[in-house]
């Protein structure tokens, strides 16, 4: 009873603090921007942009996309040099984690497309580590200075619209590749029936990632609602899309490429007859 006691003291003194807190800084001085101007440029990107190494001024996605880029190259080159030879037969916990991520991708690749997933394989494990780590990137709400000399947290790369396109575009020709493999130009017709496949999956991608960009936007600008709240939605809201975006892009991408690619067998004359005998 004595330590329930304590536990609820200590609860309800947390929550003074926060409504002091809320209190004390429940103020719209520091606005420079309204709500709608905010909301515009998290889509846009109208302004807010950052000077690349003095190239050109880019999308703070754009930044995103090569930091993620970068730090998962120089991660999948320290795993193949200094973990992969050191595995053994019995694993540990991060060759067990590395093991079942990896076999993740690869069963989706072979349940979705027994006939060709060698390379599939390949593709959906990049595509999706990509997308994963993207996502949770911007959780780390690592700043970028814009060219007006404000501060801007990094957002994920995938909430551009531009990376999305290239993401789905990209998708859509390893499926051509797909079919062109398995049917020739018989897979090429069959993949390009499917026209809209590359707008459906790069608009779904951007949607969802963009939604909780714009949610965690809108917490954050009400200032009484900045404590706590926008911690509990900015984490869930990514873990969920994560999780989700990664699975649903992976899994179009391996169905429609066992699509494609199944060899379409020629029926001869002969077993055609001995069916209709039969």
């Amino acid at each position: 009873m004595r330590k329930k006691k304590i536990s609820i003291g200590v609860w309800i003194c947390v929550i003074l603090l926060l409504l002091v807190g809320i209190i004390l800084t429940n103020h719209t001085d520091g606005k420079h921007e309204t709500i709608k101007e905010v909301m515009r440029d998290a889509v846009l990107h109208e302004s807010g942009k950052i000077n690349f190494f003095g190239i050109k001024e880019v999308n703070p996605a754009f930044i995103s996309a090569v930091t993620v880029t970068v730090v998962l190259l120089i991660v999948a080159a320290c795993i193949r040099i200094f973990v992969i030879p050191k595995f053994q037969y019995v694993p540990g916990r991060f060759q067990l984690l590395l093991e079942q991520w990896v076999g993740l991708f690869d069963n989706l690749a072979k349940s979705n497309s027994p006939h060709r997933n060698g390379f599939l394989g390949a593709y959906v494990f990049g595509a999706g580590s990509y997308i994963f780590v993207g996502t949770l990137f911007e959780l780390f709400g690592l700043q970028g200075v814009t060219t007006e000399g404000t501060s801007i947290a990094l957002p994920a790369p995938l909430s551009d619209i531009n990376a999305a396109i290239a993401m789905g575009c990209l998708s859509y020709v390893i499926i051509l590749s797909g079919g062109i493999a398995g049917n020739g130009l018989r897979g090429v017709g069959s993949t390009l029936k499917d026209f809209s496949l590359p707008i459906s999956m790069s608009f779904r991608l951007f949607g969802a990632l963009l939604s909780g960009l714009l949610v965690t936007e809108l917490v954050y600008y009400y200032i009484h609602l900045s404590f706590v709240l926008p911690v509990v939605v900015g984490v869930l809201f990514t873990l969920l899309h994560a999780l989700i975006q990664t699975y649903v892009l992976t899994m179009l991408t391996a169905l429609f490429y066992g699509e494609v690619s199944e060899p379409h067998k020629k029926v001869k004359k002969e077993k055609i007859k001995k069916q209709a005998l039969a």
